[in-house]
């Protein structure tokens, strides 16, 4: 028999370590935000201390002298579209992949699955050809496609799992009323759905807004810069100006957002993901 003291210390050594590694997450966080408030002066006499006063000068100049207002116009921009290119494309993918179980549907889906393992650095190169053939290189709309194909399979593959939880005889009810196969998808799947497009927007979403690597190879005008090549130019200026609390102001800018979005969907987001996985 058990002793009553052994699950509390099971619960307390399982919540020590996640204790620490939360703290740990949320230091650096933490300073950041308070160092986006310092003067220069202030942040090289104490780093790790509180600012006199809680400034905004800082906000205000990355805002104002580096851009940093055109830079998140363009990140929302890739994003929404982004997003929004890879819900079109990924939702008749899925619900055909998954329901209507055509010749090759099942290697078709283990192509997408299979691209999911493809380092995506293997077709930056290919895809700089490819942009600069259709003209869309240095494009905000190129990126956005660039975008949405990259997160296409991991889109797929969320979608496929949760829409296999849906009762097929909802299906053979429409379709015997006279719906048509798109009829079934846009109004009776794609509600059925929300759990699974949301968690797929979401995660999409915060990719998209903090990608880097593709931005820097794919954009070359800075009036065209997301956030993350905005923010690498305020670094580099920041050797040589000193900006440091005008660069952690622009991180702060920038990762406010993707805080505030995943604190109010993480419900969502985790039963989206746990649904799609218990499929059967």
């Amino acid at each position: 028999m058990k002793k009553k003291w052994q699950p509390t210390l099971i619960r307390t050594g399982i919540r020590i370590p996640l204790i620490l590694w939360t703290l740990a997450v949320l230091y650096p966080i933490i300073w950041m935000f308070i160092g986006s408030f310092k003067s220069n002066a202030e942040i090289y006499a104490n780093p790790w201390g509180l600012p006199e006063t809680f400034n905004i000068q800082n906000f205000a100049d990355a805002w104002n002298n580096y851009n940093i207002d055109t830079s998140v116009f363009n990140s929302a921009i890739v994003t929404v579209l982004g997003m929004a290119l890879t819900l079109v494309l990924a939702l008749p993918t899925a619900y055909a992949l998954e329901r209507l179980r055509f010749r090759g549907s099942n290697i078709l889906f283990t192509v997408y699955i299979s691209a999911m393992m493809i380092p995506m650095v293997l077709g930056w190169i290919p895809l700089f050809f490819l942009l600069m053939d259709f003209g869309l290189l240095d494009s905000i709309i190129g990126l956005s496609i660039v975008y949405a194909i990259s997160q296409l399979p991991f889109s797929i593959f969320v979608l496929t799992s949760f829409m296999g939880t849906i009762p097929k005889e909802l299906e053979e009810s429409a379709s015997m009323d006279g719906m048509s196969p798109y009829g079934i998808l846009f109004k009776i799947i794609a509600p059925l759905s929300t759990t699974a497009i949301i968690t797929v927007s979401i995660m999409n979403a915060i990719q998209f807004w903090n990608e880097y690597f593709m931005a820097l190879i794919f954009l070359n005008t800075r009036e065209k810069y997301t956030l993350g090549l905005a923010i690498d130019f305020i670094s580099s200026e920041a050797q040589y100006t000193n900006a440091w609390g005008t660069l952690f102001a622009s991180l702060t800018i920038a990762i406010i957002p993707v805080i505030i979005l995943y604190a109010i969907f993480q419900k969502r987001i985790a039963k989206g993901m746990t649904e799609g996985a218990i499929k059967g």
